[in-house]
């Protein structure tokens, strides 16, 4: 037991020092809050409060960033400065996606149940912001924002992707979209989707790897869609259960039948 105590030992002080992932997490939830009061029991009845709620915030990313090695080279003024001056674009990006859900969803009845209640748009908000964070070169903590949307919502969204407007996600569980996947706009994902890649394989690191889904595409459960050449032209339709490693051309609908694929009722090998 010796040598093992010595080895974590030896890993505790080679560890970066970073604020705690929960820390890193409760940031975003606090600026999830602030942005949709209908997930947050305390309102503020002033402008003045809403200001200085939201200078506090951006007080805590800067520490955040300060306290982490892996950002010690991060112009911490400067991302904390860019990143609140892009939070009205990401608040419309984010209200397209609930407006998406609400007109997508027969059983969402109002914008503020999308909001208060739907994990799809959860996920689709801290994807937002830490595709924003990457964007403006943090390292690592976008990812810790989205593994812990995957924890609390089954939807796993790499941070990297690149997604458009009007994101629906419906239901979500089993979602997976990876870092080199590209969406359109007006884009409709049921659970168990996976926009995965071909290979695994380590040297393919940096490479396009997931697929390219066009606008208007709607993609049903358990769909699995490999490959950093696959397309999926836009308006098209895969069903339930599909397996495609192959592009599709626009307006197609793609279907499953056992040992098979079938492309407008024919068969595809």
């Amino acid at each position: 037991m010796e040598e093992f105590y010595k080895h974590i030992f030896e890993r505790q002080r080679q560890a970066h020092d970073m604020p705690s992932n929960v820390r890193i997490w409760e940031w975003a939830r606090d600026v999830f809050r602030l942005l949709f009061p209908e997930r947050n029991a305390k309102k503020l009845l002033t402008l003045d409060a809403l200001k200085a709620s939201f200078k506090l915030l951006e007080n805590e990313l800067y520490d955040l960033l300060s306290k982490s090695k892996d950002c010690a080279a991060c112009d911490h003024t400067w991302v904390v400065s860019n990143f609140f001056s892009k939070l009205p674009d990401l608040y419309d990006l984010m209200m397209d996606d609930a407006t998406a859900i609400l007109e997508g969803d027969p059983a969402a009845r109002n914008i503020s149940e999308v909001i208060r209640t739907y994990p799809g748009f959860l996920a689709s908000c801290m994807f937002r912001m830490a595709n924003q964070l990457w964007l403006d070169n943090v390292p690592l903590i976008p990812r810790i924002l989205t593994e812990y949307a995957h924890e609390r919502t089954g939807i796993d969204i790499h941070p990297v992707a690149t997604i458009g407007r009007y994101l629906h996600i419906d239901h979500g569980t089993g979602l997976v979209i990876g870092e080199t996947a590209i969406i359109g706009d007006h884009v409709k994902l049921y659970q168990g989707v996976t926009l995965g890649a071909l290979s695994v394989d380590k040297v393919l690191a940096g490479k396009r790897r997931h697929p390219i889904i066009e606008d208007y595409v709607i993609i049903y459960a358990g769909a699995t869609i490999l490959g950093g050449e696959t397309v999926i032209g836009h308006h098209s339709i895969i069903g339930g259960n599909v397996w495609l490693t192959r592009s599709v051309e626009p307006y197609t609908t793609v279907f499953h039948r056992p040992n098979t694929e079938f492309v407008h009722g024919k068969s595809i090998e």
